[in-house]
Order: C-alpha cells, then sequence, then structure tokens
C-alpha cells in the first residue's frame, strides 16, 4: 500500500523556513510530501521559491500539495461568493508553479438555503467552474514555448481539485455532502479530514471498525483506491471542532487507523497530511505507529502460519483412543530380550530412555 506522509506547511524544525529547505528536511526525516498553507493571502514575493519548489518536486518526484484560503463563502451571496472565488484563483495560479496534485477548498457556512440538495447542486455547479479554470491555468502541452518554464505539464494532468470535509454544524461538508458533489463532478476528490469528522460526529472515530466503516462508504460511492486525508488531534464539544491539538492529548487516536491500513489498507493509494500543531512531529508519530501496526500483524500471522504447519503434521499421528490394528492383536508374543552381560568399562552408548528422543 503507498502511504504518504507529511505535515502541513514547513517543518517546525526547518531553520531556513523556505518551501524548499521545508522539503529537503521532510525527506530527512523520511516523509514524502507536504502541503503548501496559503490559508490567508499570496505574496508575489513568494512566486520564486514557489517555482523552486515545483522544480524540485517534479524532479525528485515528491508529492506537493496545497491548501487554499479558510475562510470562504461559496455559498453566501454574489459578492461573497465572488470575493471567495477571487482568493481562490491565485491559490490555483499557485498550485501550477508548484507542481502541486491536490489543490484543498473549503466551502463555508450553509447560507440562506440551509443544509440539502439545493446547496449542493450550488455547490457541485462552483467545483465544476473551478475545474474548468484549473485545466485553463494548466495550458494546452502543445505550446511549448509557452510552457517551458513549467515542464510538468508536458508530463503531469492538473492537480485534482479537493473538497474538504468540515467540522462545524454550521458549516457546508459533512462525509455525505461532500461524496454527493464530487459524485458529480470530474476532477474532484473528497478531502477526508478526521479530525473535523470526528468532531462534527460527537466523536465518532474512535475504533478500526470506524475506519473501515468511512472507507467502505467512500469507495462504494466513488470507487478508485486513491484517498486524500488530514489527520490531528482535536478538541471539540456539541459535535463542533474547537482546535487542533496534538494527537497524544486527544480522544482522536491515530492507532485504531493504523490498525485499520495495516490489515485492510493494501488495496489503497492514500495520502495523509498532519494538521497537528505539531507538525512533522506528529506525521512521524503516525509513521512510527503505523509501522508497529505492520509488525504486529506480520508477528500474528507468522504464529498462524506455525500453528498450521504444527496441525498439518499431527495429523498423520494416530489417535490416542485409536484402536490396535487386528494383525498386531494376533501376532505371536516374542521371547523377551536376554539381558546383557555386564561389562567392565563405561557405555557411550545413547541411552533408550533419554528426553531428547522423544522429539
Amino acid at each position: 500500500m503507498p502511504l504518504r506522509l507529511g505535515p502541513a506547511g514547513v517543518p517546525l524544525s526547518c531553520k531556513g523556513r523556505t518551501i524548499v529547505e521545508g522539503m529537503d528536511d521532510i525527506t530527512v526525516l523520511g516523509l514524502e510530501t507536504m502541503e503548501i498553507q496559503t490559508v490567508r493571502t499570496i505574496q508575489p514575493a513568494h512566486f520564486d521559491q514557489y517555482w523552486q519548489a515545483g522544480i524540485l518536486s517534479y524532479k525528485t518526484g515528491f508529492q506537493m500539495n496545497l491548501h487554499g484560503p479558510y475562510y470562504a463563502e461559496l455559498l453566501g451571496n454574489t459578492r461573497e461568493r465572488n470575493r471567495t472565488l477571487t482568493k481562490f484563483e491565485v491559490a490555483l495560479q499557485v498550485s501550477k508553479i508548484v507542481n502541486a496534485r491536490h489543490v484543498v477548498f473549503h466551502v463555508g457556512p450553509y447560507g440562506e438555503e440551509g443544509p440539502g440538495r439545493e446547496a449542493n447542486e450550488k455547490v457541485a455547479t462552483i467545483f465544476a467552474g473551478i475545474v474548468d479554470r484549473i485545466r485553463e491555468i494548466w495550458g494546452r502541452p502543445e505550446e511549448e514555448e509557452d510552457y517551458a518554464a513549467f515542464p510538468w505539464v508536458h508530463s503531469e494532468e492538473p492537480p485534482l481539485i479537493g473538497i474538504e470535509t468540515s467540522g462545524r454544524q454550521e458549516l457546508w461538508g459533512t462525509v455525505d455532502e461532500v461524496l454527493e458533489v464530487v459524485n458529480h463532478v470530474p476532477g474532484t476528490v473528497p478531502v477526508l479530514n478526521m479530525a473535523h469528522i470526528h468532531a462534527r460526529g460527537h466523536g465518532c472515530m474512535r475504533t478500526s471498525e470506524d475506519y473501515a466503516e468511512l472507507f467502505d462508504k467512500v469507495r462504494t460511492r466513488l470507487g478508485g483506491s486513491k484517498f486524500y486525508c488530514h489527520f490531528a488531534g482535536v478538541e471539540h464539544r456539541m459535535g463542533n471542532a474547537l482546535h487542533y491539538t496534538q494527537i497524544k492529548k486527544s480522544d482522536l487516536k491515530f492507532e485504531p487507523f493504523a490498525e485499520f491500513l495495516a490489515e485492510d489498507g493494501d488495496w489503497m493509494d492514500l495520502t495523509i497530511i498532519s494538521d497537528s500543531p505539531l507538525l512533522e512531529h506528529d506525521a512521524m508519530f503516525m509513521q512510527q505507529h503505523h509501522d508497529k501496526a505492520r509488525e504486529r500483524l506480520l508477528e500474528i500471522m507468522a504464529r498462524d502460519e506455525q500453528r498450521m504447519r504444527v496441525m498439518a503434521r499431527s495429523e498423520g499421528a494416530p489417535a490416542v483412543d485409536a484402536p490396535v490394528p487386528q494383525e498386531v492383536v494376533e501376532a505371536p508374543a516374542k521371547d523377551p530380550p536376554k539381558p546383557k552381560k555386564a561389562s567392565s568399562m563405561m557405555s557411550f552408548e545413547d541411552d533408550a530412555t533419554d528426553d531428547d528422543d522423544l522429539f
């Protein structure tokens, strides 16, 4: 199972604080991806390092992703929606420069319609336009001279547009709502934020069976094997996420997720982004628990295989209460062996009663 783990932003331990230096540190830590955070605004001065990050990701195969502005009002009035789409436009432009594989967006509050079919249809229409726009930005690969600075447009598809689940009751973005829209808009992908799902479900993600049920639902509704997830600890109350926490201090544990991935996740191609305040530290924490879960599963499988071999060998041995064959009963008794004369020399022959001969 391909599993990529990485932080949401430049690692805390990175001294340089640039994206390229952050990519180097992530690779050294044994992680494989990151998600650039453009949650508020994008400064033009950053475009140079964005392009350097795109070149590095293209040459090394490092998976780059991007998160758009957190605050969105796609279901608001015309002015609010246009203001949100203007911020989205900048994120889409940056996604091409950095060679992003996923661009993640929120929808925002329900607005006047409230939850229901009308809101879902409006969200689907908006994201269909966003998918068309990212394809326009990506351009036409046959225009060689226009895209020499971005060689990945000739070999890569445009990034998938991620629609993220939300963690508050007043925000559009339940699992079912996200799956409904993604099912009708090609080029989009659900972003399963486990902290948001857990909080909105009043602490529902507690066992490996809960994760199995969630991914079975996604696979049944959408098909495919590629998944994009966020994970962090979360403090929540009354079905609403309050803020992210480190995983160890939350009632949302990673161990059940790791157990599910080890036992049933071989069919998945999974990217997990750490939203934790500890960023890369909790990403490595998740990696360690995933490795431990795999090791435990292999140990169990080895023990079961050994037990099956022992049972297979024992099937050929006669049972304790098995009847004695008739020819043995009727066979004439043999004279008991004559005792050997005592020898004055010490014998080094194996003792017939040696316990080692029992095995």
